[in-house]
């Protein structure tokens, strides 16, 4: 998605820089960061795979659930090719235009997770405070809506960024504060004044973010008073817990990304490495833990990924039950043996013999019985070979 080079050129390029004074620990810094981004990766693919193959976790909750994991996802592959490659590579050169996509991706992912956020908070008020309306409001439609809405809403803070930024001039070679591009550290080495084009970016990041974290704000007062009121401590602690995993993810995002806004606007003047940090702790650490809060506080989520580990390694081991089980991209001879189908035990096979042949009682020759009336006929049992015949006769 981004093309690097080392060679200068006669576009205006950027220098990025990973942590400023540790350029020779490139190659030991990134272990971690390399552990860190396959850590990213894999929690939210197992969230999203969980949720998508498993008919239990088909709910409203669960939906957006994975809307926060595939944001998560862009994030972390939008940051991955510059931070690996200016550790791995020592690529540090980057052109205006790579540059500008990879901010644009940057700051979508980022606002979209901000607004996803804000869905979420709806939801949880939805479920606390007006359960009896919440499967009728919250339908698949109402969340496809949603969705999309968030979706154009981003694109149309997003691009007014963009154009303004493409139509500025940049000084060549001059260094970012972090391993990609981000706007408030682009905009202090355009040519024109960088203070208008700074207070245009906070301002749609007050008018974006600051908003979004406002509705969630009041969205949690409302839940706090509605769970004030409920009586039962049991019933108010269990509608508590259904909200501490977005409270945490709300915490894990806002606070790191004001930093960085504040930091780069207001504190110029703080030591080079507190951005980087702040930067780093920004853009990894959402990723990295919503997988794990939402896995560790989620029962069904957490009863689905054990599930899915289980089989993965009852796969791994061998232990296919039929030949039919066993995979078919395997050479036969390296193939586990397949494990024979468990039969009934066979029980002993008794021979009944056949019911003695049951005598008849012997019943007389004839009888008949004689109404009242002689007149009228009666009725006469005959017995004959012992089957027995209705006669009708008159006296």
């Amino acid at each position: 998605m981004l093309v690097l080079n080392n060679t200068t050129s006669l576009s205006p390029t950027f220098r990025l820089t990973a942590f400023p004074g540790l350029e020779g620990n490139h190659m030991w810094l990134s272990i971690p960061f390399s552990c860190l981004y396959a850590t990213a990766l894999l929690g939210n693919s197992m969230i999203l795979f969980v949720i998508i193959t498993e008919r239990s976790l088909h709910k409203p909750r669960y939906y957006f659930v994975s809307m926060l994991s595939g944001v998560d996802l862009g994030l972390t592959i939008t940051t991955l090719p510059t931070m690996l490659g200016v550790l791995w590579f020592n690529l540090q050169e980057i052109s205006l235009n790579a540059c500008i996509i990879q901010m644009f991706f940057l700051h979508f992912f980022s606002f979209l997770e901000s607004s996803v956020l804000l869905a979420m908070a709806f939801d949880r008020f939805m479920a606390i405070c007006d359960p009896l309306r919440y499967a009728a409001i919250l339908t698949n439609s109402t969340i496809m809506l949603i969705g999309l809405v968030i979706f154009v809403k981003q694109m149309a803070c997003i691009l007014p960024i963009v154009l303004a930024l493409k139509g500025l001039s940049f000084h060549r070679g001059h260094e970012l504060s972090h391993p990609y591009c981000y706007h408030p550290d682009m905009i202090k080495h355009s040519c024109t004044n960088p203070w208008l084009s700074s207070l245009i970016g906070l301002f749609f990041l007050l008018s974006h973010s600051g908003v979004d974290l406002l509705f969630i704000l009041l969205s949690y007062i409302l839940i706090l008073r509605t769970l004030l009121s409920i009586t039962s401590p049991n019933e108010r602690r269990k509608a508590f817990n259904t909200c501490v995993s977005h409270i945490a993810a709300v915490t894990i995002f806002f606070v790191p990304m004001i930093s960085v806004s504040l930091t780069h606007r207001l504190f110029v003047t703080a030591p080079h490495i507190v951005p980087v940090i702040m930067a780093n702790i920004y853009l990894l650490l959402p990723p990295i833990l919503n997988p794990i809060i939402y896995s560790l506080k989620t029962k069904l989520i957490r009863q689905a990924l054990l599930r899915l580990l289980q089989s993965k390694e009852a796969l791994s081991q061998g232990n296919w039950q039929t030949p039919a089980q066993r995979p078919t991209n395997c050479v036969e001879d390296g193939c586990p043996p397949a494990a024979e189908p468990t039969r009934a035990l066979a029980q002993p096979q008794v021979r009944r013999q056949p019911p003695a042949a049951r005598t008849p009682t012997p019943y007389p020759a004839s009888f008949s019985v004689t109404p009242q009336n002689a007149e009228k006929p009666h009725l006469a049992l005959t017995n004959t070979s012992y089957y027995y015949q209705l006669q009708v006769s008159t006296k």
